[in-house]
């Protein structure tokens, strides 16, 4: 498995202390920079890289360590007690499956880091300070056919990422090697141990076919963690398992564990608003969640770690700064409430649009709030131009995180309309739709929105429902 050892110190390491970790390997390696100096690479004489390290990122959001990289991660393997709470400098290596040493020189360089930083290495167990030689032939392994440093094996069709944490998050790293290989139209697939989960973001990102996540599965094989078929590797990617009638076979792995009560509620709106100069980004995540959960967001960024504080102004600064391409965000919440939402704002030629996926987490004792869905959709219908917002739930874990076996899909609650989609519409269809629904109206007299309470999100039915009221709802 690839080694992914992270160096977690109070302090920001500086181009000596990182030289110095560097030198972990002895003085005969060299060092490259990628990425207009985003990432520096441990080379071996002949230029191949042993080491990739990402720029040193500050965290100053509560929890994010905790929440990829298990509790107990700020303790690590360090010279002091461990780090308290509060901002911690994430610096990641990433060493090359290529060569035996990687490994250890990965370590070694994040224990130097948190020898002199006072800091902790995640795992603990990589952690050391010892000059690392090399005793492989490297001669004898091919040099890579990617400069990207997440991809572990490359071919035509396939770029290959081979992941040994506890939970594989949407990094920058992983962003890199997802545009990459898109652009070059070759599927991304992650390879993981079946105790490894997802976040959500990379859940998502992996969504697309042919891009896979791959759990390796003991004795048993390989299948799809999002989607239990059976696989192998055929012609340089990992393709699906079928019988003499091309049907897949599921492995037995993906069974659905029993329920133990967690819930998911899922939030998935989206925004139209005139592209002025006194736009503010970001407004109508922050109402659901003030709605939802009693408080703003904690944090935002374009991957994780989530590392930036709460900033609807950063955040439309940020988005400006990119226009008029898209920009695709994710933001947090505070570590008593699991909450993570990804956010995309696109220009568009009816306005600035945003497209949002909130999910908030529920233990059994914990009950969604359904009864803010209503409010919370007039507000959006009054102040963030809201267009459409479906609000389901699901039975998934309380923590977010995605695990390699079957979870049900998310059932409807509700259904919301703003102005814009209503005003053009016939009466009769709007408000008096199929199978008696009675539609709320929200916000303004003038320009309402309508909103229609579907179930309690337990009955799997509603989704048929949903797709009479929708085909109903449609422009004549």
């Amino acid at each position: 498995m690839t080694k992914d050892v992270i160096a977690l110190t109070p302090k920001m390491p500086d181009l000596r202390t990182l030289l110095a970790g560097l030198h972990a390997g002895g003085p005969d390696l060299g060092v490259n920079t990628l990425a207009d100096g985003a990432v520096i690479q441990l080379c071996a004489a002949d230029g191949r890289p042993l080491v990739s390290v990402e720029a040193p990122l500050l965290v100053q959001v509560p929890g994010e360590t905790d929440r990829l990289l298990g509790a107990g991660a700020r303790a690590g393997a360090g010279t002091g007690p461990g780090l308290p709470d509060g901002p911690v400098w994430w610096t990641e290596a990433r060493a090359s499956t290529a060569v035996a040493e990687g490994g250890r020189l990965a370590g070694s360089f994040a224990g130097r880091l948190a020898h002199v930083l006072d800091g902790a290495v995640w795992p603990p167990e990589a952690a050391s300070t010892e000059v690392v030689p090399l005793s492989s032939d490297i001669t004898a392994i091919p040099v890579p056919p990617t400069s990207v440093p997440a991809v572990d094996v490359l071919t035509t069709r396939a770029a290959v990422v081979i992941q040994d944490r506890p939970v594989v998050a949407m990094t920058s790293w992983l962003s890199d090697a997802l545009r990459s290989v898109t652009a070059d139209d070759r599927a991304l697939q992650i390879v993981t141990q079946p105790t490894t989960r997802l976040t959500l973001p990379t859940r998502t990102a992996l969504h697309g076919h042919p891009n896979r996540w791959v759990v390796q599965d003991g004795d048993n094989g390989y299948y799809d963690g999002l989607s239990g078929a059976r696989l192998h590797w055929q012609g340089g990617i990992f393709t699906p398992v079928t019988d003499a009638d091309g049907n897949t076979s599921l492995a037995e792995a993906f069974t659905a564990p029993a329920d133990t009560g967690e819930r998911q509620l899922v939030l998935s709106l989206h925004t139209r608003r005139p592209a002025d100069e006194d736009l503010v980004l970001g407004t109508a995540l922050e109402t659901a969640w003030q709605h939802l959960t009693g408080a703003a967001p904690a944090g935002w960024s374009t991957a994780e770690p989530v590392n930036l504080p709460w900033s609807t102004r950063r955040l439309t600064d940020f988005a400006r700064s990119r226009a008029p391409h898209p920009t695709w965000l994710i933001a947090i919440g505070h570590p008593e409430r699991p909450a993570l939402a990804t956010l995309r704002v696109t220009r568009t030629p009816g306005g600035i649009e945003e497209a949002i996926t909130l999910t908030l987490g529920y233990a059994k004792d914990e009950p969604p709030p359904l009864d803010a869905i209503e409010p919370l959709a007039e507000a959006l219908v009054a102040e963030h131009g809201l267009t459409t917002l479906i609000t389901s739930l699901r039975t998934a874990r309380r923590d977010l995180s995605v695990p390699p076996h079957f979870e049900p899909p998310p059932i409807p609650v509700s259904f919301t309309l703003g102005p814009d989609e209503t005003e053009h519409m016939e009466d009769t269809r709007a408000l008096h739709p199929p199978l008696a629904l009675t539609p709320a109206h929200l916000g303004p007299a003038a320009r309402p929105g309508l909103h229609y309470h579907l179930g309690d999100g337990t009955d799997p039915r509603t989704w048929s429902v949903l797709q009479h009221l929708t085909q109903r709802l449609k422009p004549a």
